[in-house]
This record gives C-alpha cells, structure tokens and sequence, in this order.
C-alpha cells in the first residue's frame, strides 16, 4: 500500500465504495404496492390518517410501550407541532441544546419563542443537566432536548431539574431513533416529543417524515389539532367538513399513507437496524483505540443507536488541522464530514433570534476536535478493516510529518 496520501497523488487505501443502505428494501417495495392494492379494492385513492397511519401508530407507541403517536410530513414539522400544542405564553424562552439542526431552532422561532443556548457535556454532542440549570431564569417556559448522533441525552436528570421548575420538556429524538435511557426508550420521558422519520433515519417513512408523540391524551389531541387545521380533534361528533368547529389557525401538516405503509415495514427492522450499527461502530472503537496514536472514538453503549460515528483527534500529535487530516482520509476512500457545522450560535442568520450571546464552549471545541464517519446497518468487518487501515496510513504521514 502507497504511503504517499491520496489527496496528495497517492492511491486510496480503499478503491471501492462504502456499501449503500438501500433502506428502501424489498419490504418497503411490498408494503406500497400492499397500500396501493388496499385502495384500489376500496374504490378510492390514497389519502392520509387512514388504516397504516393507524396501523404505523400503534406499532410506533407498542414500541414505545405506550403514550399516542401522530404522523406528520417531516421532523421539522413534527418539533413545530409538539410545541405549538405546549401553548407556551408567546416570547418564551426554550432552553435547547447548542449542536442541532436549523430546523430545531427554526421550529421555536417560527412559533414566536425565543431559543436559548445551553452547553453541551465536554467532549459530547448532547446537553447536561448542570448546563441546563444554569441557563434557566424566570423566562424559561420549555427545554428541547436534542439526542444527538444516535446517544442519549442525560434526559431523567434534565427532566427532574424540569419539573422542579414547571418548565416543559420537549426530546428531538431524530438522530437516535430507539435510544435506551434508564431502562426505557427516549421519547416517553418528556412532555412531548419529536421524531424525523427522512430517509436517512434510523428507521424511516420514505423521503420524509417526522412523528410527534407523548403519553398525554390532552396534548395527543393538540397536536393533531395543530397538524390538522385546528380541527378539534378530543371533542365528540365534531364535523371534519366543518370549519365553524375549529380551534386556531393551523396548517395541514399530514403524512401520507403511502409513506406510512413504508414506515410500518422500515419500523420493523428497527431493533435489527440499532444492532447491526452498534456491531460496526463497537468494532472500529476496539480498532482505534487498539492501533491508533492520535484518534478516539466517541464511545457507544449497547443503549445507543449510532446514527453517524464521531472520531476526535488529538491536535498535540499531528502536524496538521483537523480538517486537514479529515480530509485527507475522506480522499483515502472513507466518507465522512470533515467539520460538524451546527453548533447553533455560527450561523450569521440566527444571532438575531437568540436569548442572548452566551457560547457554548464545550459544544464549539467538541465539534472543533472531531469530525464525523458516516454509516449504515450493512458496514461490516471489510469496512472496519478499510477505516482502520485508513486512519494509520493518514496519521503516520501526519506525525512524521510533526517529528
């Protein structure tokens, strides 16, 4: 193998591509043309909130071990509806955790709140319960708790610190879809909480999708109210056809049934999809801290549900940034994102919407010191192999270069 770096004319240690994921299977192919049957028997075209909408809920709360589930078009719009149906006093502030999606943040602003910056943990993508605390004042109406990467957030205690306060709790389970806490799945620890199902997902309900959920039956029928037009969903012999009935103004915001007929087949190899991850992701762990002098992986438990790996770099043992040496391994054949950039408060467009000018220290230098491998359920021992072997090849020629 050629020490001379790809990027720098070598060849790449690894010449073929990563496996696909393909999560649109043979099973997911099998439940659309099912929809599309079920239909054409009923004389009717595919519509939304019939028989899988139905069928995708009850799987997703059995899962869930209870609570109620709504499907929505996509994640964003699932975190738009979980806190429109707070019904929080307009201009809230909502603690929310500094490395997250635009969405997230767009989500709190577009329902007249203000976001709050809290740190995360040193060297960790999710907020802490001490972090958490100190950013609460009189002002703090909800906290919006992001489980980033495919870990837990440190959900029970942010929750008890909570409900100390009357402050709402919102989870943005998007990245960890199936997650384990405590003994229990995240999502049912807070007051409401919210779901991606996009392609990309853990699971997923086609190109797009998102679930909102929570063990109340009030805010069950909220948030179906605000996905729905303000139709007032909880009230007896309501007339759907009839506007004079509604609640507020809302949007339509369903999910097809199309794409829950998807969903019911996706969500069932959940529990196979998180094994699959945490086999690949503990086996190039066990790599990289056997072989490597300069890299860590971010460490998953049996609990997690890795959605993309985090490798930090020690900065003191290569003659390089950690971009650099990131983007020497994606050109060695290894994809990855070379700099996480969604730590909240670096993006021009947001400041102005902001509490304050607070910087989450620890969120910049966790995302400064790392950068991100890509995965899926059918990366394998080749590709361990593949990941180690490129990361070597990349830092022997970086810390030859230092000495």
């Amino acid at each position: 193998m050629s020490k001379q770096l790809a990027i720098y004319g070598g060849k790449p240690y690894r010449k073929s591509l990563m496996p696909p994921r393909m999560a649109f299977g043979k099973g997911e192919r099998h439940s659309l043309e099912n929809a599309l049957q079920y239909y054409k028997e009923k004389n009717s075209d595919p519509g939304y909130q019939g028989f899988f909408e139905e069928k995708y809920c009850k799987l997703f709360t059995k899962f869930m071990k209870g609570g109620y589930a709504d499907c929505v078009a996509t994640g964003t719009a699932a975190l738009y509806t979980a806190i429109a149906a707070l019904q929080l006093p307009k201009g809230s502030e909502i603690i929310v955790s500094p490395i997250t999606d635009p969405g997230t943040i767009s989500a709190i602003i577009l329902n007249q709140h203000v976001p709050k910056l809290a740190d995360t943990l040193p060297s960790n993508y999710n907020m802490g319960v001490a972090e958490f605390v100190s950013r609460i004042t009189k002002k703090t109406s909800a906290v919006l708790v992001v489980h980033g990467a495919g870990r837990a957030a440190q959900i029970s205690g942010i929750v008890k610190e909570a409900n100390k306060r009357n402050i709402a709790v919102i989870e943005d389970c998007s990245q960890s879809h199936g997650a384990i806490h405590n003994g229990k799945r995240i999502g049912v620890f807070g007051t409401i909480s919210a779901f991606s199902t996009m392609y990309r997902k853990a699971h997923m309900t086609g190109s797009t999708g998102g679930v909102v959920y929570s063990r109340s039956k009030k805010l069950y029928n909220l948030f179906r109210s605000y996905a729905d037009r303000g139709k007032p969903y909880g009230q007896k012999d309501f007339d759907d056809r009839n506007p004079n009935q509604f609640l507020f103004p809302a949007l339509n915001l369903h999910l097809d049934e199309i794409s829950c007929a998807v969903g019911c087949s996706s969500f069932s190899r959940l529990k196979k999809t998180i094994q699959q991850r945490q086999k690949f992701v503990f086996a190039l762990s066990k790599e990289i801290i056997r072989k490597s002098n300069c890299c860590c992986p971010y460490l998953f438990t049996k609990d997690d549900s890795p959605f993309f790996f985090p490798i930090f770099v020690n900065h003191n043992k290569i003659k390089c940034k950690k971009t650099d040496f990131a983007k020497a391994l994606l050109h060695e054949g290894i994809p990855l994102n070379p700099h996480y950039q969604y730590v909240v408060n670096s993006w021009p467009w947001v400041k102005k919407f902001l509490a304050d000018k607070f910087i989450p220290k620890n969120a910049f230098r966790t995302v400064s010191d790392s950068f991100n491998i890509y995965l899926n359920e059918n990366y394998g021992a080749r590709e361990v192999e593949d990941i180690i072997g490129a990361i070597l090849k990349v830092e022997n020629y970086f810390i030859s270069k230092k000495k």
